[in-house]
């Protein structure tokens, strides 16, 4: 007997994503660690992962730890200047993709779980990204609104200063991500919500989807009625639920469906 086919790989479910995202008038997307493995970003956990090799950079995202040890604080930004931190890796042909979903005029919002900047980078509009987690590419001051470039302050460390505080009030210095132990962004949250609720499809792309509560927003988009398409190399909690589900390469596949 032949094996049945796998309704998660092949060109039946390439074509069926792609038209879905054909038809759609606006699309939410939401993109986790996936979508920039390709671009040599490892993710946190995996058996690669960041903090999986290096436990002191995992002790650095809690905010509890960053704040109360200034040797925590001090072996982040040495690890910064050292070149770890990603300054120097591209955008590959998955976020490439994303723009020309937006150039096709179907992109709502893009809603992102990762750090790296790279959409933007690729030519995705500010405006329409949702840095959910943050940004590791720029810095703010933990006590008072002072915002800039990461290299501005990466320029202090090298010049000398181990744990740069803040010039105009004296903060304790940190990436504008967001740790554990800090909230997210309400706004944020808000932003998509509504770009949940008002997409007629809901494209996610490299996450687990099992991270609270940003997860919840694949719930919102379907219960309003939205298509889901899931691209994840690994399952999900949320692919009984999906109209298509694709374990291919992200930078292979998305390019082919956009």
């Amino acid at each position: 007997m032949a094996a049945e086919t796998d309704p998660t790989q092949g060109a039946d479910a390439r074509d069926a994503a792609r038209r879905i995202l054909d038809r759609a008038v606006a699309v939410a997307v939401l993109t986790g660690a996936g979508i920039s493995t390709d671009s040599g970003i490892p993710d946190f956990r995996g058996p690669n992962g960041v903090w999986t090799k290096n436990p002191a950079a995992e002790k650095a995202s809690n905010i509890r730890h960053y704040i109360a040890d200034p040797e925590v604080r001090r072996a982040n930004w040495e690890r910064r200047t050292s070149g770890e931190m990603w300054a120097d890796v591209e955008p590959n042909d998955g976020h490439r993709a994303l723009v020309t979903l937006e150039g096709r005029g179907k992109l709502h919002t893009l809603i992102t779980q990762n750090v790296d900047e790279l959409h933007q980078r690729a030519g995705s509009s500010p405006e329409k990204v949702v840095e959910i987690h943050g940004t590791t590419r720029k810095v703010g001051c933990l006590d008072c609104d002072w915002r800039a470039e990461m290299s501005v302050v990466l320029d202090r460390v090298r010049a000398g200063e181990k744990d740069p505080h803040c010039e105009v009030c004296g903060g304790i210095l940190k990436s504008a991500t967001i740790s554990f132990g800090q909230s997210l962004i309400a706004e944020d949250l808000r932003r998509a919500e509504v770009a949940a609720a008002e997409c007629d499809v809901f494209l996610a792309v490299g996450s687990s989807l099992a991270v609270f509560p940003i997860n919840e927003s694949v719930a919102i988009a379907k219960n309003s009625g939205a298509a889901l398409i899931i691209v994840n190399l690994e399952p999900t909690p949320y692919d009984r639920y999906a109209d298509v589900v694709l374990r291919e390469s992200i930078s292979g596949v998305l390019p082919e469906i956009v």
